[in-house]
């Protein structure tokens, strides 16, 4: 089996769960005995780009003219099985898709928010979940609220970029959902049952859990819809120190309010960006990992990482946050979901630090069972296989 990958890398002082799970699964399916081909572009590359090309950057999401054509020669050279397809804007361009199709690649792309639709591939503007755009043959309302980076015109572009690839959407031979509720997206955008697939992300096995710590641990991008307010707002509910120690690892637009809050409160501790090790330390010192977006959040990678380190979450019940922590299942769950409100946000908190070592194992438990390696990378080679033995492509 071989495998073109192909994903426009965020930038990297964006902290993106989508680079990490992509480098994930590439170092899976190559330890599984897959040929991987990994075909990206990386966002921080721009600037270093020559000037003809960055000349054709407004248009680069409709057309990426260089990527088309270095994605074809891979394709003539290699012949591969499957291309797969994660985030193609703004390098790549949706037209990956049919670069592939016209080589005779079939073509598989994991979908990890709402960009079909959406400008900004959240449902989620001004503070609130918004669905304007959902059923119009033009995202009008992107481009009035200004959705895609704070400006009109890249929205304009966005939306019409969105409008001009509905047929190429409409080509991939299979859609990853990693949940029902993408699923669900992908149906009302008009997709078939029968080229979608429900498979989550996964994350290698960090090993057995280190003893649980102490107090709470908020990782995420610093930004309005990943709910940082909320979550103080429900803290300072609570007299200063009486749930232990909260620690805010991150950065973006919000940052003044977590330095804000640590600067109030003894027991609010800003810790800034971490890298890789500074996480699995600050993890380590936690007993609960707070997660609690105000969108739908698809499948926030901070809770996969908490479960396989035999951590509990307490979440927000939006996306995919109640299917991750396996709430309403037989078995018992890996954490807590409640309403993104602040008082149920701030009544939970001292249930969830009470019952953090109970809950511990269930959550280490619901990693093995649904994102373990050996479970979610078999199901994607199973998902390639048939796609490349049984594949017949729409008309295109």
């Amino acid at each position: 089996m071989k495998v073109v990958v192909a994903h426009n890398r965020y930038r990297e002082a964006i902290p993106s769960g989508e680079n990490v799970i992509v480098d994930t699964e590439i170092a899976q399916l190559t330890a599984a005995g897959v040929e991987v081909l990994p075909f990206q572009r990386a966002s921080d590359s721009i600037g270093d780009l020559p000037l003809a090309q960055k000349a054709l950057l407004p248009i680069s999401p409709i057309y990426g003219r260089a990527a088309q054509r270095d994605l074809a020669d891979l394709l003539r050279r290699e012949r591969p099985d499957v291309l797969h397809l994660h985030n193609p804007y703004p390098l790549l361009s949706p037209w990956v898709v049919r670069t592939a199709h016209a080589h005779g690649v079939p073509v598989v792309q994991t979908v990890h928010n709402y960009r079909q639709v959406c400008s900004s591939g959240l449902y989620f503007r001004d503070g609130h979940n918004c669905t304007d755009c959902r059923g119009k043959a033009f995202g009008w309302p992107a481009v009035a609220h200004k959705c895609y980076r704070g400006s009109a015109a890249q929205s304009a572009l966005m939306a019409t970029t969105l409008a001009v690839h509905r047929s190429t959407w409409k080509s991939v031979d299979r859609y990853i959902a990693l949940t029902g509720r993408i699923a669900a997206h992908l149906k009302d955008y008009g997709i078939p049952d029968e080229r979608i697939v429900i498979k989550p992300n996964g994350l290698p096995d960090p090993g057995e859990p280190a003893p649980i710590g102490d107090g709470f641990l908020y990782a995420a991008r610093l930004s309005p819809e990943k709910g940082l307010a909320l979550l103080l707002d429900a803290w300072r509910r609570h007299p200063d120190g009486s749930l232990g120690q909260l620690r805010i690892a991150g950065d973006g637009e919000l940052r003044p309010l977590a330095e804000r809050a640590a600067a109030e409160r003894g027991d609010v501790t800003y810790l800034g960006a971490l890298d890789r090790e500074g996480m699995v330390a600050a993890r380590t010192a936690a007993s609960v990992i707070v997660a609690v977006p105000t969108w739908n959040d698809v499948l926030p990678t901070v809770i996969l990482e908490a479960m396989a380190a035999g951590r509990p979450v307490l979440g927000t019940d939006v996306g995919g946050i109640g299917y991750l922590l396996g709430i309403g299942e037989s078995v018992e769950a890996a954490g807590w979901a409640v309403e993104p409100d602040a008082a149920a946000l701030a009544a939970a908190l001292p249930i969830a630090r009470a019952g953090a070592a109970a809950v511990a194992p269930a959550a280490r438990e619901r990693y093995l069972r649904a994102f373990h390696p050996d479970v979610v990378t078999r199901r994607l080679i199973e998902i390639y296989t048939s796609l490349a033995e049984n594949s017949h492509p729409p008309n295109r």
